[in-house]
């Protein structure tokens, strides 16, 4: 678990125009706020303020909060998209920079526009991004292989005899299982390996020099022991002699050095805040926290860092987070076991497909619009199609919608073929249509969700989060009657990620005094507004018939991977 200091490969740092995504959904306009006896504009000029910067699966959101955490002060974006590259979906290193930079870019130019005056320093950065995935340089720090990300399928045999090995679940998109992969395939990049990390460790090494992980994070690469808050020993000792002579280094070697939530982390570097701002504007010497994965900024988001607390993220992917009281009784293919930032246990849901298939057909209705001569835009036509779903039958009227753009495993799929799916005698209206998508959305939750359910875990409290549960009271709703449980959403569920690794890099100057879980509770979601949404019990019915259709349908699914 070395922590050497070592530049990453940051490839070509385009510097050039790069297409941001629109500033619109994520901009803030809050004028010159005022918190307690101090301006933001005051905290921007005294670098009383922390920014976070998470490189999601369609964007990447920076987000600057001030001396109170619950105030946003600036955004910036950049859209991106995977792609597929010899049949694994992979991100080029270079659109990490040229995202990266965009998007600080744009947060800056927010800043002077609504507070008059630009940052040129903050009192800590936090880095943030997609979990899993693969990440393998040399030790010249070049990139050996192009990026893996958590999307890809391929490691199915290795992490079926990780899972044997460790005795716990080994999803196909963790770091070790790619690394195995490659271990097994007999790769030629193998024996020149020197570091492995995620997105978020690689972009953090490269603004610090320093080779570290937050728990969260490297609970998605090799299994966490919450008593030590590492790596776990035994398992990397049997993962050691089953990778003999096959790696060039230990497996707690090539891995990142872990840290908890609020420790010291690095301070960004010259060359680091170059990388982050080519125009020479940002000052070096800035402290970062450790950089964590997507999940972990959900919890931190939605103040579900504690025991019996859980929280639901919608992106690209959607999942499940539960604080877990206790270890489960038995290792279950659906359920990762993963840690807080603090490093207590997590028992995670995850499916690899979110709302992007929902959002391709709200495109479809977008150019619609445009064609009849009533154009609308994305936003109002999101809201027109989630408030139509309500007008639907509660188990939408005999629909079915699969969101499967890539495989799916925890319904035993390899490869996704979006699908909709109706009976002759199914009522084909547009209210119907739109919460069958919805469902769709949370259908392989639900799936995975029952499991926890018979493993007799409880939750007091499950918080929702990402840019679906912007429309009031509809996809929240929804989910209710999936769970069967409340659905909280806060005020700050659109913002997210950013928001929540930018509060993780606010607790650096907290550590000292309190925990994760004291300072959320006390600092920032004290007096936090949440609109709560209890489950109808129609809802609920609703949404079982759905399920155990979809449950039927699945072997439709299968066929048509085959087929197509």
């Amino acid at each position: 678990m070395s922590d050497t200091t070592h530049s990453a490969t940051t490839g070509s740092a385009t510097t050039g125009s790069a297409t941001t995504g629109s500033a619109s959904a994520d901009s803030t306009t809050t004028g010159s706020t005022t918190t307690g006896s101090t301006t933001a504009r005051d905290d921007i000029v005294a670098a009383r303020t922390s920014l976070g910067i998470e490189l999601g699966s369609t964007r990447i959101k920076a987000c600057l909060i001030g001396s109170d955490a619950t105030e946003v002060l600036a955004t910036g974006s950049f859209a991106w998209e995977n792609r597929l590259d010899g049949g694994l979906w992979t991100y080029d290193l270079d659109e990490v920079w040229a995202g990266l930079q965009a998007a600080y870019a744009e947060l800056v130019a927010d800043a002077e526009r609504v507070h008059g005056v630009r940052p040129e320093s903050f009192g800590a950065i936090g880095i943030s991004a997609m979990m899993h995935g693969y990440l393998a340089f040399d030790a010249q720090s070049e990139l050996l292989v192009p990026f893996r990300t958590w999307r890809n399928t391929n490691t199915g045999v290795a992490a079926a005899e990780l899972t044997d090995l460790l005795g716990v679940n080994i999803p196909l998109r963790w770091s070790i299982a790619h690394l195995h992969q490659a271990v097994v395939n007999g790769e030629e990049h193998v024996p020149r390996l020197d570091f492995v990390t995620t997105l978020a460790g690689y972009v953090h090494t490269a603004l610090t020099g320093r080779r570290v992980l937050g728990v969260g994070d490297a609970s998605g690469m090799f299994p966490i022991d919450s008593a030590t808050g590492d790596y776990d020993e035994r398992m990397l000792q049997a993962y050691d002699a089953l990778a003999a002579d096959r790696l060039p280094a230990s497996a707690g070697d090539l891995l990142p050095h872990v840290l908890p939530a609020g420790a010291e982390a690095g301070t960004l570097t010259a060359d680091g805040a170059a990388l982050l701002d080519p125009t020479g504007g940002l000052r070096p010497g800035i402290p970062l926290c450790p950089p964590e994965g997507d999940a972990g900024t959900g919890m931190v988001a939605t103040n579900s860092v504690s025991p019996r607390t859980g929280n639901v993220s919608a992106g690209t992917s959607i999942f499940a987070m539960v604080v877990l009281e206790g270890p489960l009784a038995q290792v279950h293919h659906e359920l990762d076991l993963v840690t807080t930032p603090a490093g207590d246990a997590v028992a995670m849901v995850h499916c690899n497909n979110g709302a992007s298939e929902l959002a391709a057909w709200a495109g479809l209705f977008t150019r619609f619009s445009a064609a009849a001569g009533q154009p609308l835009d994305a936003d109002a036509v999101f809201d027109a199609l989630f408030r139509e779903a309500l007008e639907g039958e509660a188990d939408a009227g005999g629909l079915l919608a699969y969101n499967h753009l890539a495989g799916e495993p925890i319904a035993g799929l390899t490869e996704g073929r979006p699908l909709f799916v109706r009976t002759p005698d199914s009522a084909f209206t547009l209210a119907n249509f739109m919460r069958a998508q919805l469902y769709g959305v949370f259908g392989t939750l639900a799936l995975g969700m029952q499991v926890l359910t018979a493993e007799g875990v409880r939750l007091d409290r499950m918080f929702a989060h990402g840019g679906m549960f912007r429309t009031a009271g509809v996809a929240q709703r929804f989910l209710a009657g999936a769970l069967d449980a409340p659905v909280s959403v806060g005020e700050l569920a659109a913002e997210g990620g950013a928001w929540g690794i930018a509060v993780l890099a606010s607790y650096l100057a907290h550590a000292d005094t309190r925990t994760l879980g004291e300072y959320l509770d006390g600092e920032v979601f004290a007096s936090a507004s949440l609109a709560v949404a209890e489950p109808d019990p129609a809802d609920v019915a609703g949404f079982t018939a759905y399920l155990d259709r979809y449950r039927a349908g699945l072997a439709i699914e299968a066929a048509a991977t085959t087929a197509l």
